[in-house]
């Protein structure tokens, strides 16, 4: 079993270049599909960017794609989401997620594990 701790939130200007970081414990993570999720005040939760096992395949919600982008270092258990070019609408909670199949999902209730999410806020 995964554990997930997410950190490199904060308050960033609009066009502001964070990186955010989600660290895992226990379980062999390299076997894991890891995923970034977000979720605005009053929104529902939504898929942001997704990463196969070896991170030789990514996936982005349309929202960010050409502007986040994910990776990974297995040796390290770490995933990454550099966020560039940062809008107002971008403002959310992040959480990193994990699941143990082969596939990357972009609903959430596929993924089983998930940090305690990173609170972004990008002021204009």
């Amino acid at each position: 079993q995964v554990q997930l701790v997410d950190s490199g939130g904060g308050l960033v200007q609009a066009g502001g270049s964070p990186r955010l970081s989600c660290s895992a414990s226990g379980g062999t993570f390299s076997g894991y599909v890891m995923a970034w999720f977000r979720q605005g005040q009053g929104k529902e939760r939504e898929f942001v960017a997704g990463i196969s096992r070896s991170g030789g395949s990514t996936y982005y919600a349309d929202s960010v794609k050409g502007r986040f982008t994910v990776s990974r270092d297995n040796a390290k258990k770490t995933v990454y989401l550099q966020m560039n070019s940062l809008k107002p609408e971008d403002t959310a909670v992040y959480f990193c997620a994990a699941h143990s199949t082969t596939i990357v999902y972009t609903i959430a209730p596929a993924y089983g594990y998930w940090g305690q999410g990173t609170q972004v806020t990008v002021s204009s």
